[in-house]
């Protein structure tokens, strides 16, 4: 049996039909398409769309980078077990997609691309928006996704669709493979017809497999914890994806071993439970990062160990420092010279759990007192942070911080990506639930915040969800508003506004720079941007795009505005002003090093200065072998 259908509506019934499994729980593969609409692919996968618009829901977007985002951000809170597809035309509308799927993937999460394409006939040549590459025809700009794809397929067949698809679904459901998926779409095969099995449209479930461990490996990883004094787990988003969090909390609780987390990972314990020490690495806890010094075994649970979390190799410091990694890939799995335990997040704590029980491991009481008293001193750290002694004055970041943290429970998801939020959020934050603390640092990708909001909101409905956003990132990507404006997608925004890109404002003064082009200030007499503030108001802008806006000008107007907010059942964005982007930050300093090199050699008594500092800091640098 056949069905005779255009290559695009063939694609949206074989996607409608695709399904995810794990641990028993069955849910659909595409949740959604998101797209904005052009010659390449109107006829097509816009009218397919249409066809079949009771199987498959759509989006309108703004930005076809910023669907991207919210896809994204619809997968990390699905567990990656669902995502969504995004469609675009040739040309700019599929570039924009670059951006988006190398954030996709950076961070191990699935999104299907689904860009037009030039004619695969080349019966107009060049069409409009076509980029001609005379060495090479059968080059277009989707090549640019390719670098940046896990899975990349053109399709210039009606035939070459199944094979394709088949692996696109493969890749997206394999979690040591998932990432950004694109299938490229010529506008002319996208609208050809074709007779299709229909074996081809039957229901598939793509089971998400939880591989144990080797138990060679396994031996090896308990006889090394065992041997060690002063161990420390640094918990990645691999706890996350694998929902790992109750695992990795018996495995604290019955070893005593503390659990530090990247920004990823936060949440994989509760703020309050005993062996969680909060962040790790340039962005830090004091407590989490003089652990790290002093440890000589690191057990990574699902990281990747980037250089925000080794303070660029200057952190584990520790004499005979060993590395256990816990990873569903080998490639992460082997880093540092480590010893790997190739397994999924979940099955490999479990594992190690009763491993260790039969032998009653459990680190020296003295250690665990150790940590708990660091523990609670920086809690105290963190508390003086969030007071605000005047609540009729402008809050600094930490205080507005602390206001949303006061009022938050456990339905309550926080949404970061970029700028000074995440250093303090990583430092500060109380995180009360294992998906409540949702910073995407892998990429840090301005304008990341309110798409992603969407996604997330699209994924949980009954949450709230808090698009933390600065005025740079503000000024990146607002359009998305206007999205959840349309469907009354009820995410809420806190915008904070801070005169500028306070955080590389800080490390350009740190490395030399002297926060040269980092403040949104009028230029001077001598060309530098020294002037007044910029009379922008973002508020105005917001609200023009449909929003709900609640202005706060002081702490207690902070405080009751996030209130009325969060129980609003529409979109709403809190807007606050905060000190200046000198004085913006206010948490304690950077407890870990990271490295941005210097100016070797420099005139100016500010980058002569920086590049002694960090001849320093470079020498303690080491290599793990």
């Amino acid at each position: 049996m056949t069905t005779r259908l255009t290559v695009a509506q063939a694609l949206v019934r074989f996607l409608a039909a695709q399904y995810t499994e794990r641990d028993g729980v069955r849910q659909r593969l595409i949740g959604a398409t998101w797209g904005i609409f052009g010659h390449g692919n109107v006829a097509g996968l816009g009218q397919a769309l249409i066809e079949y618009g009771d199987d498959m829901p759509f989006h309108q977007g703004r930005n076809e980078q910023s669907m991207v985002h919210a896809a994204v951000g619809y997968a990390r809170q699905s567990n990656r077990l669902s995502t969504h597809a995004v469609t675009t035309s040739i040309g700019p509308g599929a570039t924009n997609l670059v951006t988006g799927a190398a954030l996709a993937t950076v961070n191990h999460l699935p999104v299907l691309l689904l860009p037009g394409d030039i004619f695969a006939t080349r019966v107009a040549d060049p069409v409009l928006q076509q980029l001609e590459v005379p060495y090479a025809g059968d080059v277009s700009v989707n090549d640019c996704l390719r670098p940046v794809s896990k899975y990349f397929d053109r399709i210039t067949r009606p035939e070459a669709l199944i094979p394709a698809a088949l692996q696109a679904m493969r890749v997206l459901t394999d979690p040591v493979e998932t990432g950004a998926v694109t299938l490229a779409m010529p506008q002319d095969v996208q609208a050809e017809a074709y007779d299709w099995p229909e074996e081809f449209f039957a229901e598939r479930t793509w089971v998400v497999r939880r591989p144990g461990a080797d138990p060679t490996e396994l031996a090896e990883a308990v006889g090394v914890i065992r041997s060690a004094r002063r161990p420390l787990v640094v918990a990645g988003g691999g706890v996350h994806h694998s929902r790992a969090e109750e695992a990795l909390a018996e495995f604290a609780r019955v070893t005593g071993i503390p659990v530090a987390s990247t920004q990823a990972g936060k949440g994989s314990l509760r703020h309050d439970h005993p062996q969680d020490v909060g962040g790790v690495g340039h962005t830090g806890t004091a407590t989490a990062d003089e652990l790290a010094r002093t440890a000589d075994l690191v057990i990574g649970v699902g990281t990747r160990y980037t250089d925000f979390t080794t303070a660029s190799n200057t952190l584990f410091q520790g004499d005979g420092v060993r590395f256990l990694n816990l990873n569903i890939a080998p490639y992460d799995g082997h880093k540092l010279a480590g010893l790997p335990l190739i397994a999924d997040a979940r099955s490999g704590l479990t594992e190690l759990t009763e491993a260790l029980q039969l032998h009653d491991h459990r680190v020296a009481d003295a250690y665990v007192a150790e940590y708990s008293e660091d523990k609670e001193r920086w809690e105290q750290r963190v508390d003086a942070c969030y007071e605000a002694e005047e609540p009729d004055v402008r809050p600094t970041q930490p205080q507005v911080l602390g206001a949303l943290d006061a009022l938050a429970d456990e339905s309550d998801v926080i949404i970061n990506a970029a700028g000074s939020l995440p250093g303090d959020l990583h430092k500060l934050w109380r995180a009360r639930s294992r998906d409540q603390y949702h910073l995407e640092y892998g990429y840090s990708c301005m304008g990341y915040e309110i798409p992603a909001a969407i996604g997330v909101k699209l994924a949980s409905p009954e949450r709230n969800v808090w698009a933390l956003v600065g005025d740079g990132t503000y000024l990146m990507m607002p359009t998305e508003i206007v999205t959840a404006v349309q469907e009354g997608i009820a995410i809420k925004i806190l915008l904070v506004q801070n005169h500028g890109y306070a955080s590389i404002g800080g490390l350009s003064e740190s490395v030399g720079g002297e926060r040269f082009g980092t403040a949104y200030r009028f230029t001077s007499e001598d060309g530098t941007f020294t002037g007044a503030p910029l009379p922008v108001d973002l508020a105005a802008n917001v609200a023009s795009l449909g929003m709900r806006v609640l202005r706060a000008k002081t702490v207690r107007e902070l405080r009751e505005a996030l209130a009325e907010a969060r129980a609003a059942d529409t979109p709403t964005c809190v807007y606050v002003e905060t000190e200046t982007a000198d004085t913006v930050s206010g948490p304690p300093p950077a407890q870990a090093w990271w490295d941005v090199p210097v100016a070797e050699t420099a005139t100016r008594a500010s980058a002569v200065k920086a590049r002694e500092l960090y001849e320093r800091h470079v020498s303690t640098r080491r290599r793990h072998l």
